[in-house]
């Protein structure tokens, strides 16, 4: 099983590293779910480069359940779109959906569509957990759709659902220095995610300060990012858990992604 790669670690601090939870009425299926998980909520991040608007994110838990496969499911969105002059020079529109059941938070189905420049790519996977196997369906702009079938590995998690996975850690009990890794399926591939507890911080934001647990995805030797905890994450210290800042050390600079809009949480952030 392979490590994440750099493309891969992008597209998670884009558009799978955001979600939140609420606390809406739950069914009765669902009522052993983790508490900082629900349905409902909106979350938008802006991404920048230096003072440039380069990129925002939004990421959306419908507010309704879904049946899929015979079981409650979360629906959950993610969308990342490059804006400003990033615009004009790499158009980017790419956009993620997971059915998550709310029993186990394994994903049932994943979508996924990417538009990059005049790159394009649409696939869907469907997840048998309880048969250890995947089948993904592969479109491009000009070829005709691909089917391919895998034996997967117990728990196996899409790019949404391995993040969810990691919102019902208690990073509180956690010691610094611990890393949890999570296994995913994306684009055809296996992958080890490894990510590292750093420690307790208070960071400064738009909003005011907050108390936030940081943490650090485990990064390979590569062209893209400087060093392996090239990027940092800073999940809110609540009952939300929510991640309000993302940084990134590329060769060419430093990128961050911060929290822009937030609506429906589980509860409100305790700013200071």
């Amino acid at each position: 099983m392979k490590k994440f790669t750099t493309g891969i670690y992008m597209k998670w601090a884009l558009a799978v590293l955001l979600p939140g939870m609420l606390s809406f009425q739950q069914p009765s299926e669902a009522d052993n779910q983790p508490v900082s998980f629900s349905t409902g909520e909106h979350l938008e991040y802006r991404v920048h480069y230096g003072f440039l608007n380069a990129a925002e994110a939004i990421v959306d838990v419908s507010d309704k359940f879904h049946r899929v496969k015979g079981k409650t499911c979360y629906r959950v969105t993610a969308v990342g779109r490059t804006t400003g002059a990033f615009d004009l020079v790499t158009r980017v529109r790419d956009s993620w959906q997971s059915y998550i059941d709310t029993q186990t938070l394994m994903p049932s189905e994943f979508y996924m569509k990417q538009q990059e420049g005049r790159y394009f790519k649409e696939q869907r996977i469907s997840f048998d957990q309880g048969g250890d196997k995947v089948v993904s369906a592969t479109k491009g702009k000009n070829s005709p759709e691909e089917y391919k079938e895998f034996k997967a590995p117990d728990k196996l998690h899409d790019v949404i659902s391995g993040y969810f996975f990691l919102r019902t850690i208690d990073f509180g009990s956690m010691k610094e220095g611990q890393v949890v890794t999570v296994k995913a399926f994306y684009d055809n591939e296996f992958y080890d995610l490894r990510v590292k507890y750093v420690g307790r911080e208070t960071i400064k934001t738009k909003f005011g300060k907050l108390n936030t647990h940081r943490i650090i995805p485990q990064m390979p030797k590569n062209e893209l990012f400087d060093g392996k905890d090239a990027i940092r994450i800073w999940v809110s210290d609540d009952v939300n858990k929510v991640p309000v800042k993302v940084e990134f050390d590329l060769m060419v600079g430093a990128v961050a992604m911060d929290l822009r809009s937030y609506k429906n949480l589980k509860e409100e952030f305790h700013w200071q």
